[in-house]
């Protein structure tokens, strides 16, 4: 049985995930950017918390997490390479190590670039991918530890993933993302359909920080910096991949 995935809003742009085990009733919510949205929403669930997963340390993303481990009793889990600055954590994990929700087991991926220590965790039977700052909708992190070559070595790593995974980004950035996109990829018709959409998903309350992996390979720049027309495009032709990915990165820090 898979997982029931929850999104919650939080701060403006943030999201906290909740998953769910049917089968054990085992729940974890990944990354915590506030506390009332994410035990308002496992009230009116019904589900009691059990583990607190974090991508990263940001404040934006475990700024709520001592209030809602206090009130759920939740182990809280993260990187042992960032817990000197996550909050204090009852389980370290290692790049490759095991986290289980109830019955279904995921693995923990490196993936800095956005910051050092950055983990992503993915649930292969559920097809989820929670990925924080690394992969975002149409996008990704800007890299405030890492490096560019870093950065896409984690998208690299990504994007080996089944294309049918869910991933569940940190922030919703797509309006933004999609502006941008098309001036990297003006001729992709799956980019234009996809930018053409967005305003009637976000008017509808779609969380669009939810997007399939194939969808992004079609459409997201940063993932398809090797392509031969992008880097032509982009007078990079005899570039590597993780030259015009840096190149892409920077132009969308100045965009």
């Amino acid at each position: 049985m898979s997982l029931t995935l929850l999104t919650v809003p939080c701060l403006k742009d943030n999201y906290a995930y909740l998953i769910h085990d049917p089968e054990t009733k085992a729940t974890a919510v990944v990354d915590v950017p506030e506390a009332a949205p994410v035990l308002a929403a496992l009230e009116d669930a019904g589900w009691r918390l059990s583990d607190i997963l974090l991508t990263h340390h940001h404040h934006d993303h475990v700024g709520g997490v001592t209030e809602v481990q206090a009130a759920t009793g939740a182990r809280v889990i993260g990187a042992a390479a960032d817990a000197h600055r996550l909050p204090p954590l009852s389980l370290e994990l290692h790049p490759g190590d095991a986290v289980s929700v109830g019955a279904e087991a995921g693995v923990c991926l490196d993936v800095p670039g956005h910051t050092v220590g950055h983990l992503a965790f993915h649930f292969p039977q559920s097809a989820l991918a929670f990925t924080g700052d690394s992969l975002m909708a149409l996008g990704c992190g800007r890299l405030f530890e890492g490096t560019p070559a870093q950065m896409w070595e984690s998208l690299t790593r990504l994007n080996a993933l089944p294309g049918n995974t869910r991933i569940c980004s940190g922030h919703d950035y797509t309006a933004a993302n999609a502006a941008f996109a098309l001036t990297i990829d003006p001729d992709n018709t799956a980019l234009h359909d996809r930018s053409a959409g967005l305003d009637a998903a976000h008017a509808a309350g779609t969380p669009m920080a939810v997007c399939l992996l194939q969808l992004e390979r079609d459409t997201n720049p940063f993932l398809r910096a090797g392509k031969t027309y992008i880097k032509r495009l982009m007078g990079l032709a005899d570039a590597s991949d993780a030259e015009v990915f840096a190149e892409i990165r920077a132009r969308k820090d100045r965009f």
